[in-house]
């Protein structure tokens, strides 16, 4: 490899890793190598394209520039080797986005046998409940709940899950548990997650209601939401699968059983406006067969 490849992968790695010493280690190299070609590549450009610190490793507004086009680059590369060695194995990095409550209960428990299928890939796991810009932060696949703006074009359905209400047993044992819909205005919400909303719909039979949920307590995280739930501030509205191993545990009752609250969806995201990462694809392939493996396909269902 060419040093000047090799210092646009160094720079790469350095900027997502923020460290010099993790990247060099990463990338079986010395440190005093990893700093030498990135210096030179900065005297090449003429401009500073990291920020260093005693602490941490930034990058300047020129590196963020520089990293977006020479990322693309590097996984057009990649692509390429893997197109022709045909082996199906997976190099390069996949940059995987998702919630905190899916990233742990579902993404970390898949990722050993995914990785150990493709020994060669580095995975990039993003934890965050917020949404994110997938092209400028450099997420190759992102996984979303609830409805998707029209303006998402790159989407794969993954499932639909139904909407359950649950509370902690003593959250009832102190204020009562609503035997119907039009009970819970005495009740205090948790409004959490991509779920939150400002009004709760109920179905049965030809019944339809809808109900206003008193929020004392807004949370951007579904996770949070569910600790909450469980400290007894409130009741909540979440995923059946979210809540499935609190109600297992009784650390939480499911409410008003016999009445249908819809569903939500789920969606792999790719970036608009450039083909999906063969990595992201087979990721996204991977998770949809762990997901139809899932028991409780009655109260599960996966497309």
């Amino acid at each position: 490899m060419s040093d000047q490849l090799m210092a646009l992968r160094v720079f790469a790695r350095v900027a997502r890793a923020g460290s010099f010493s993790r990247a060099a280690k990463e990338m079986k190299l010395s440190q005093p190598t990893a700093s030498r070609l990135i210096a030179v590549l900065e005297e090449q450009l003429g401009a500073t394209l990291l920020i260093r610190t005693t602490r941490s490793v930034t990058l300047t507004d020129a590196g963020k520039d520089y990293l977006a086009s020479v990322q693309t680059a590097l996984d057009t590369l990649d692509e390429a080797e893997h197109a022709v060695r045909g082996s199906g194995e997976l190099r390069g990095r996949i940059r995987i986005a998702a919630s905190s409550i899916f990233a742990s209960r579902v993404i970390v428990p898949i990722l050993p046998q995914f990785m150990a299928l493709h020994p060669a890939l580095h995975v990039e796991l993003i934890v965050e409940d917020q949404r994110q810009d997938l092209i400028a932060e450099g997420v190759d696949v992102a996984i979303r709940f609830g409805k998707l703006a029209d303006s998402v074009a790159i989407a794969r359905l993954l499932g639909r899950w139904p909407l359950v209400l649950a509370a902690a047993p003593h959250y009832l044992e102190r204020h009562g548990t609503p035997s119907g819909p039009d009970e819970l205005s005495g009740h205090r919400a948790i409004l959490a997650g991509p779920v939150a909303a400002s009004e709760w719909t109920f179905r049965k039979s030809d019944q339809q209601l809808a109900i206003k949920p008193k929020g004392a307590l807004s949370i951007t995280g579904s996770e949070v939401g569910m600790n909450a739930c469980i400290e007894g501030l409130g009741i909540i509205l979440a995923s059946y699968p979210s809540l499935r191993d609190y109600l297992a545990r009784g650390e939480l009752t499911r409410l008003l059983p016999d009445w249908d609250m819809g569903e939500i969806e789920s969606h792999a995201l790719f970036p608009s406006g450039q083909a999906a990462k063969p990595a992201a694809r087979i990721f996204v392939e991977f998770l949809q067969q762990e997901l139809r493996n899932l028991q409780d396909t009655s109260t599960l269902s996966i497309q």
